[in-house]
């Protein structure tokens, strides 16, 4: 008798175990679920029309930087670096 309520006790403790996993489980997995609603349904301001102008801020402003180094590059220093370049060539040491 006693090995039988043995064995009762172990199954019945093994289905409790596997019981109180899953349903572990299925809290944390509840849990993600309602984190992702509360996600998708917060309205905090951040909208298209403010990435796209933030999209446009950053074009303008590296169009205008890139503009400003061709400027500097093509008119200061580029034609520096090739008169020494010139004369480097030139030298008759």
């Amino acid at each position: 008798m006693n090995i039988i309520k043995n064995i009762k006790n172990f199954f019945k403790n093994a289905a409790m175990t596997v019981k109180n996993a899953f349903s572990g489980v299925i809290r944390r997995v509840r849990l993600a679920f309602a984190r992702m609603n509360t996600v998708a349904a917060c309205a905090r301001g951040e909208n298209y029309v403010d990435s796209g102008v933030k999209i446009l801020i950053a074009v303008v402003i590296g169009a205008l930087l890139l503009g400003g180094l061709y400027a500097l590059f093509g008119d200061t220093i580029m034609p520096t670096v090739t008169k020494k370049v010139e004369e480097m060539f030139e030298f008759k040491g």
